[in-house]
C-alpha cells in the first residue's frame, strides 16, 4: 500500500471515530490527514460522502430518540439558510471568517470545559431552534460550518444524551445529503473522488463502529465534555488551515 493510501485510510478511521462518538465531526479530523495528500476539491466531497455513510451507519441506533417535532425546526431553518450563505459567499472573506469562528469555538468551549458547569437555555421554543438552524445553514453555505451552531445550542438546551445526538445527527445528515446532491449536480463527484473515497471508507466504517461503542459507555456529562473538546479542536483546526 502506498503512503498516500495509508494516510487516506487513517483519515477515514479518525473521521469515522469522531462521527461515531459524537454524531458529527468527520471533516474536523479527516481533513487533517486528507489535505496532505489530496487537493481541497477532492477532499471536500470525500468528507460529505464519508459523513453521510457514517451517519447512516449509526442512524438505526439513535432512531428511537429522534423527535421530528423537535428536529424539524432545525432542518427547515438549515435548508433555508444554505442558499443565503451561498449567496453571501462572494462578499465574505472566507479565511478571515473561519478564523473568527475558530476563535469563538476555542473561547466558548474552553470556558465550558474549564467551568465544569451545566447551563440550560429554555427560552425561544421551536422558533429559536429554527433560527439556530438557519444560522447553521448560512454558515454551511459560506464555509461548510453548518453543524457548529446547532451542536452548541442542543448542548445548552438541557436535553438528554440521545436527544442531543439525535438533533446533531438528523440535522447534519439532512444538510450533508443536500450538499452531496449539490456537488453531484455541480460535477464535483469525479472519478478521483470516487477512488479516494473507496480507499477511505473501510477506515470510516471501522472508526464509526468503534466510536459508537465508546458513545454507549459515556454518561450525559461525559458526552457533553467530549462534544466541547471536539468543537474546541475544530476551532484550532479551522485557524490552522486558514493561516
Amino acid at each position: 500500500m502506498e503512503n498516500y493510501e495509508i494516510i487516506v485510510l487513517l483519515g477515514g478511521l479518525a473521521g469515522g471515530l469522531v462521527n461515531g462518538l459524537t454524531g458529527f465531526g468527520t471533516g474536523l479530523t479527516a481533513l487533517t490527514f486528507w489535505l496532505y495528500v489530496v487537493p481541497p476539491v477532492v477532499a471536500s466531497p470525500m468528507v460529505v460522502i464519508c459523513s453521510v455513510v457514517g451517519q447512516l451507519q449509526t442512524l438505526p441506533k439513535i432512531w428511537h430518540a429522534i423527535s421530528w417535532k423537535r428536529v424539524m425546526p432545525f432542518i427547515v431553518g438549515g435548508l433555508l439558510g444554505v442558499p443565503v450563505g451561498t449567496w453571501l459567499l462572494p462578499s465574505v472573506p472566507v479565511q478571515a471568517f473561519k478564523i473568527f469562528i475558530g476563535v469563538f469555538l476555542i473561547g466558548f468551549c474552553g470556558f465550558m470545559l474549564a467551568s465544569g458547569k451545566t447551563y440550560k437555555i429554555t427560552f425561544g421554543g421551536r422558533a429559536a431552534d429554527g433560527g439556530i438552524g438557519f444560522v447553521g445553514g448560512v454558515l454551511g453555505g459560506i464555509a461548510g460550518l453548518s453543524g457548529a451552531p446547532t451542536t452548541i445550542w442542543a448542548s445548552l438546551r438541557g436535553w438528554g444524551k440521545d436527544e442531543k445526538r439525535s438533533i446533531f445527527q438528523a440535522f447534519n445528515l439532512t444538510i450533508l445529503a443536500t450538499a452531496f446532491i449539490s456537488q453531484w449536480v455541480g460535477g464535483l463527484i469525479t472519478a478521483e473522488v470516487g477512488r479516494m473515497t473507496l480507499l477511505a471508507l473501510p477506515g470510516t466504517l471501522v472508526g464509526v463502529w468503534i466510536g459508537r461503542k465508546l458513545y454507549e459507555k459515556l454518561g450525559a456529562t461525559g458526552f457533553d465534555r467530549v462534544v466541547y473538546v471536539v468543537l474546541l479542536l475544530s476551532g484550532v483546526t479551522m485557524i490552522y488551515f486558514s493561516l
